[in-house]
């Protein structure tokens, strides 16, 4: 398995190719951009140097355009890393399961376009929260309307050749291992998998089960630890701080035979946060040798 961290364990103003770069230092093998909604990139896409030439943008959005997508990868991979997904907040926003048709269809259309990103940068898996359940948005509903959007997104990633990850996230949504299979299977291609977080499940679960119950549908992993005994939120704690049985996950990996990266998505130290960066490229080492 590979040490893999996405963009948002780094300080704020990191660009995409400063964090890159600093994720090459600290020894990690592969990372993992963001894709936002415009208004959550303001002023900071591609603009021209002083000296008139353009520079590369400091994030993804889906008003990147191929060039600069292109560009971007080439200035990530440069620094000796692999690009093993893209990942995104965005659907939390506009859910692929909303009531409302216009936000189902604007969620529907972003995916199209990291898809896009994807394929432009050369980058095998994309990130998908399938729905959110709320008062006004039914398990029932949500489940139905998740599906029939994965299943035209299914088509578009074929085109792509873009495999959609779907992650299990605190989105009362998918709340067991067996329904998260049976989800995934019911969209019926080889072009959706499993997104499984493995710090998620433990409030309600053992990620060890997951990862044998999901078996080859594991496509990508997201890995941070958690408190059980705090339980909420404020439980989400850096790798080798919380209740995560490591061993018992590294070892039910290699049952299902996952050899894919294992990316670290924490928040930043509230005081130096760099240092976050090398304490979690350590920890990795020895979750993935078996030092524990």
């Amino acid at each position: 398995m590979k040490k893999g961290i996405n963009h948002w364990c780094f300080p704020k103003g990191y660009s995409l190719v400063e964090a890159a770069q600093l994720a090459a230092k600290a020894g990690f093998d592969t990372f993992e951009p963001n894709v936002e909604l415009p208004p959550a990139a303001a002023g900071r896409t591609a603009a021209a140097s002083s000296e008139g030439q353009a520079r590369l943008p400091e994030r993804l959005t889906t008003e990147t355009t191929e060039a600069e997508a292109r560009s971007l990868a080439e200035a990530i991979r440069a620094t000796g890393l692999e690009i093993s997904s893209l990942s995104t907040a965005a659907l939390w926003q506009i859910p692929l399961s909303s009531p409302d048709e216009k936000q189902r269809s604007q969620g529907i259309a972003f995916v199209e376009k990291m898809l896009e990103l994807a394929a432009w940068m050369k980058v095998e898996v994309i990130l998908v929260v399938p729905g959110v359940v709320t008062a006004d948005a039914p398990y029932e509903k949500v489940w139905d309307r998740s599906l029939e959007g994965l299943q035209h997104l299914a088509r578009v990633a074929a085109k792509h050749r873009v495999v959609i990850g779907v992650e299990n996230v605190w989105n009362k949504f998918l709340l067991s291992p067996l329904e998260f299979r049976r989800f995934v299977e019911a969209v019926g291609s080889e072009w959706v998998g499993a997104y499984f977080d493995i710090g998620n499940v433990l409030v309600n679960g053992f990620p060890d089960q997951w990862i044998r119950i999901l078996g080859p549908l594991v496509r990508r992993c997201h890995v941070k630890d958690f408190r059980t005994d705090i339980g909420n939120l404020q439980g989400f704690v850096p790798l080798l701080q919380g209740h995560v049985t490591w061993r018992a996950v590294v070892d039910a990996l290699g049952e299902i035979g996952y050899d894919g990266p294992l990316t670290a998505e924490l928040s930043p130290y509230p005081t130096a946060p760099e240092q976050l960066i090398y304490d979690t490229a350590a920890a990795l080492d020895r979750i993935i040798g078996g030092r524990l």
